[in-house]
């Protein structure tokens, strides 16, 4: 087991990462003080570990047609019907969607409740659970809405991992990909939960640094800008971490034509991509204007398009990007049908993780949030 610390000035919590590290959510939630628990989870009832406290299971459901308001303020119905205090605690045990939605009714309920995330998918393990960051999306474009709302612990559990269908893993390693451009030694001959454990390590150092966004935590959304669109564009077709794996690509070429870097590190980037059987082309149905739209809706577009992007000293935010530029480089990007972006084989990094164990009961999506169930 790997015991990372994130140590920020008003708050520091552990990140555990290892088979069957989610059976310490009831020492846990001893240390919390918490009488009551709420736990939010998008996996079987059999997946979620014991509390120690009487508690509320709520069904949830992954995926990004439940991030919105709607999900949140049903759940923050449930919290109050449950009885839930600002002393108590809520649990999210799911993927991205699920943590992210989580954790903003757990900030927004009596302006603040503790959250433990038990991410179940490696994209959540590696990114979505730790840092704080929660949000939900509107129309207009994803993680629009948000909040910062730090958890009490994160438990990433591999064994969770063993029960992932084969896209859903290589969704994650687009997080891991990433990595690579900004601050990670090479991640591809690692384990995959010391993998983990780095892209975590990696970003906990991050949040430390620059917890809320002021200027250094923009290397996390490396690949982000584009990546977002992408999934806009797409109506969702495209995972968030295929998304980001053809941002990343984007970043490189886009580094390369404002002459930040040179050829080699920029084919560097597709190798890394392409390592991890993750697509590196644009789809041919998507509009390079539509995307441009898309993307001046980004969170860290202030006066023009904006981008972070490699360099001599590294990842940093380019502002002002010209938006001739953006378009020429979109121009240049492979480009190949989105049913072959989604369809791409298996790599071999992508197995089911060497640490996990014992149980591969399949991950059945649940129905929406609805009226749950009280447990003790």
């Amino acid at each position: 087991m790997a015991s990372i610390p994130l140590r920020l000035k008003d708050h520091s919590y552990d990140v555990l990462i290892g088979p069957g590290v989610r059976t310490s959510l009831a020492d846990i939630v001893r240390r919390l003080g918490a009488g009551r628990a709420v736990v939010v989870s998008a996996r079987p009832e059999e997946w979620v570990p014991d509390t120690g406290v009487e508690t509320l299971l709520l069904p949830a459901r992954d995926g990004e047609q439940d991030k919105t308001f709607a999900t949140v303020e049903t759940l923050c119905g449930e919290f109050v019907r449950f009885g839930l205090t600002r002393s108590d605690v809520v649990v999210s045990c799911g993927g991205g969607t699920t943590t992210d939605v989580v954790g903003l009714a757990a900030a927004l309920y009596h302006r603040g409740v503790a959250v433990v995330h038990l991410p179940t998918s490696l994209l959540a393990q590696v990114d979505a659970s730790v840092g704080g960051k929660t949000a939900v999306n509107l129309p207009a474009g994803k993680n629009l809405v948000g909040a910062y709302w730090q958890p009490s612990a994160v438990l990433c559990d591999t064994d969770y991992l063993s029960t992932l269908p084969r896209r859903e893993m290589r969704n994650g390693y687009g997080e891991i990909a990433r990595c690579h451009f900004i601050g990670a030694p090479d991640l591809r001959a690692m384990a995959l939960p010391d993998q983990i454990a780095a892209s975590v390590r990696l970003k906990a150092r991050v949040v430390e640094a620059d917890e809320r966004d002021a200027g250094l935590r923009h290397i996390l959304n490396y690949g982000h800008t584009l990546g977002h669109a992408l999934e806009k564009a797409t109506a969702y077709t495209l995972r968030h971490g295929e998304a980001v794996a053809i941002g990343t690509v984007f970043a490189g070429r886009l580094a390369g034509a404002l002459g930040r870097v040179g050829r080699a590190r920029v084919a560097e980037h597709e190798d890394v991509v392409r390592h991890y059987g993750l697509p590196a082309a644009l789809p041919v149905e998507t509009d390079p204007a539509d995307l441009l739209r898309l993307m001046r809706h980004d969170k860290k577009a202030i006066t023009g398009l904006a981008f972070v992007l490699d360099g001599p000293t590294g990842a940093e935010l380019v502002g002002d990007v010209p938006q001739e530029v953006v378009a020429h480089v979109l121009g240049q990007m492979p480009r190949a049908p989105l049913a072959d972006l989604v369809d791409t084989p298996e790599p071999a990094a992508a197995s089911a993780p060497t640490a996990a164990t014992a149980r591969t009961a399949p991950v059945a999506a649940a129905s929406a949030p609805t009226a749950g169930r009280a447990r003790s």
